[in-house]
């Protein structure tokens, strides 16, 4: 979560980061969560209850950060993922949990949410939204500026002077934290520091057979999630290839499939600066390993945008909740795929009367400061 103070300035939008800060799931609730995701089967019953649970510690985590930060206006909550629709190379449907209602109530402020359904309805894939931000932080960047998400799904945007476009690269964390949860290798759930995988050695043989999956050769824009990689088709993929791989060696090979894939996405956009964020910057062995793949190009983090890595998410909803509430789009179309720019999710009203800003000029850029947490 992130709180950031918004002011709009001609066509440049200046944000300050008043604070971030990473909350983990109640272990419990997260079982019930990781339990009920595909392909899992689930019932409506546990989607109703895992939707008010959720939002309600959602709710906690917004009353704290406006605790911390006297004065927030508004929320903007992505909620949790739980399913992505795709059919024929086509989103057609999106889902995301947490009541925004338990938010609303909790902190007292209107809540932007459901943000990604209204791109889906003008041809978009709803990801990745991260493209919005994406531009207006590197649109004045000299050669070609790319964004590089490595989170549960490596994502990344490209930004020319011709267009923006974006895409789903492929998995990032979620097939590496599966196998880390599957195996039981580390009660965090995830490889900490990359220092599991860092203890194995690439099966040649396994990579290839990941590396052959038909989705990677689809042309963008494109997206997919924990619906197609998950802990099973790690399963089915191991199983195929017919001899027994130890954990660590099984980490070590999804760790070069994210870095292969990655720099296989870099390279085809000719992208010439990079910047990272999301969770697998914290796994030097996957940073170290797109740097050595990528000797052309500049590779930083976005802290060097002063946008933290960790933050960068909850930031980029802070944007697009205030576009929303200020009457502006939320996506570039060629960031998702959208035919056209939409004004994006659903306002909850807080518990006073709904009062919204006038609508504000278009932005073209942002500039951001302030990372204290």
């Amino acid at each position: 979560m992130a709180v950031v103070d918004l002011e709009a300035h001609g066509d440049v939008l200046h944000g300050t980061v008043l604070y971030s800060q990473t909350v983990p799931y109640d272990p419990q609730l997260r079982t019930r969560l990781v339990a009920a995701l595909p392909p899992s089967a689930t019932t409506l019953s546990e989607m109703c209850q895992l939707d008010t649970l959720i939002g309600q510690a959602f709710a906690d985590a917004a009353f704290d950060a406006s605790e911390q930060v006297a004065g927030v206006d508004a929320v903007c909550s992505h909620g949790q993922t739980v399913y992505h629709w795709v059919v024929d190379d086509h989103a057609l449907g999106t889902l995301q949990i947490g009541q925004p209602a338990w938010i609303a109530e909790r902190v007292g402020r209107p809540v932007v949410a459901d943000v990604r359904a209204r791109d889906l309805t003008v041809g978009g894939h709803g990801a990745p939204l991260a493209s919005f931000l994406d531009a207006l932080l590197l649109g004045s960047h000299d050669g070609v500026p790319a964004a590089l998400n490595l989170g549960g799904i490596s994502n990344m945007t490209v930004v020319t002077r011709e267009r923006v476009y974006a895409f789903d690269i492929g998995p990032s964390n979620a097939l590496m934290d599966a196998v880390v949860q599957t195996e039981r290798l580390n009660p965090q759930g995830y490889d900490d520091g990359g220092l599991l995988a860092a203890s194995g050695t690439v099966n040649a043989q396994l990579l290839d057979a990941f590396l052959a999956d038909p989705y990677y050769a689809l042309p963008s824009p494109k997206s997919t999630g924990k619906e197609h990689f998950h802990a099973s088709y790690v399963g089915d993929v191991v199983a195929r290839l017919g001899h027994k791989v130890s954990p660590t060696d099984l980490l070590a090979t999804l760790t070069e499939l994210t870095v292969r894939t990655v720099a296989d996405a870099v390279r085809e956009a000719g992208v010439t600066y990079l910047a990272m964020s999301g969770g697998g910057v914290r796994n030097p062995l996957l940073v170290v390993g797109i740097r050595k793949a990528l000797p052309g190009v500049e590779v930083v983090t976005t802290d060097d945008l002063s946008v933290p890595t960790d933050g960068k998410e909850a930031i980029l909803f802070a944007v697009i909740g205030w576009c929303t509430l200020h009457g502006l789009p939320g996506i570039w179309p060629g960031g998702t795929g959208a035919r056209e720019p939409r004004i994006l999710g659903s306002i909850t009203p807080g518990t006073g009367p709904l009062r919204l800003p006038e609508p504000a000029s278009p932005i073209r850029s942002i500039r951001l400061d302030g990372t204290s947490s």
